[in-house]
């Protein structure tokens, strides 16, 4: 997604310099640095583990970090920090609404919690609930929603009082095809209105529809940030070959990390996952490597370089993993 110049020249909205936080002998999160510009939608990838919670959490001020600095519109973010609290809206991957208020009462009953008022408050909430396409079901308590709606509402409860950086966390769990299109077209929204959008996820198609620049973390590090474009050129172009079967041994694995064009080999307990460079040209060698080493092929697949790609090649993970 483009931005407009002015949006671009403005000063960035969250700035994460160099920042560390440990839990004993383990650092969860070592020199991470970021920055999101107003109007941006940045996507924070990472394998379970990696850190992107303890980063988030940083972020929104509940957690200290051991070292490194936050801020957020030029103001520094702690956990005793108030001023730049003001500036977010957190909205968490459990629904934080009240299931026997409407949709409307919860949104009003939030507002006022932001010290909102009067016509300013019941006319944000008619402009929320038109955003996220409640409005027919703003009367109805919300224990009679679907999960689809319920988790719209909860983006809304974050976006009521106009903040400058709304953080969103994994905000399409466990919806229905429809619902997530509907928060999808929500969140393509924002970023119109100059709103910088911190957004994790775990299905990589919505960070390509979202997201204007990705960082990939993993082991608490960032490994590698920039646009879609950016990171493919990390794979030097290798192709995604996939090798489904049985008889999937060890000696398998290392037959084919011989082969001189296959970078990498991850295995499942039914697949074997490898990144090949010019894989059309080399597909024939590598399934008779495969059978030769004793797996019994099933199917193959390839795909061009892609952001999965990109994820299993800096993590040698998949991003649900």
């Amino acid at each position: 997604m483009s931005q407009p110049a002015a949006v671009r020249s403005a000063p960035d909205v969250l700035v994460v310099d160099g920042v560390v936080r440990r839990f004993g002998d383990l650092t969860a999160v070592d020199g991470v640095s970021f920055h999101i510009a107003p109007g941006e939608t940045y996507g924070l990838l990472g394998p379970n583990g990696a850190g992107k919670t303890t980063t988030i959490s940083i972020i929104a001020g509940l957690l200290a970090a051991d070292a490194g600095e936050v801020t957020v519109a030029g103001e520094r973010m702690g956990p005793q920090a108030v001023a730049p609290k003001r500036h977010i809206g957190l909205v968490p991957q459990d629904l934080a609404i009240y299931p026997e208020l409407s949709a409307r009462e919860n949104l009003a009953f939030f507002g006022r919690l932001q010290g909102m008022r009067g016509s300013a408050l019941s006319d944000r909430v008619a402009e929320v609930l038109e955003l996220l396409g409640l409005s027919d079901r703003a009367k109805g308590p919300t224990k009679e929603f679907s999960g689809g709606m319920k988790r719209r509402l909860n983006i809304g409860i974050g976006l009521l009082h106009h903040p400058r950086l709304l953080i969103l966390d994994e905000p399409t769990v466990g919806v229905d095809p429809q619902s997530r299109n509907a928060i999808l077209e929500s969140v393509e929204a924002l970023s119109v209105e100059g709103m910088a959008v911190l957004y994790t996820t775990h299905y990589m198609e919505e960070a390509e529809r979202l997201c204007d620049r990705i960082g990939i973390i993993d082991s608490g590090t960032l490994q590698a940030e920039g646009t879609r474009d950016d990171l493919l050129r990390l794979t030097a172009e290798a192709d995604t070959v996939r090798l489904s079967g049985s008889a999937i041994g060890p000696e398998v694995s290392a037959a084919l990390r011989a082969l001189p064009h296959v970078e990498r080999v991850d295995a499942g307990p039914h697949e074997l996952t490898l990144l090949v460079h010019d894989a059309p040209a080399r597909v024939a060698e590598v399934v008779t490597t495969a059978s030769a080493a004793g797996m019994a092929l099933t199917g193959v697949e390839i795909s061009r370089p892609d952001l999965e790609s990109v994820f299993l090649h800096l993590t040698g993970r998949a991003l649900r993993d």
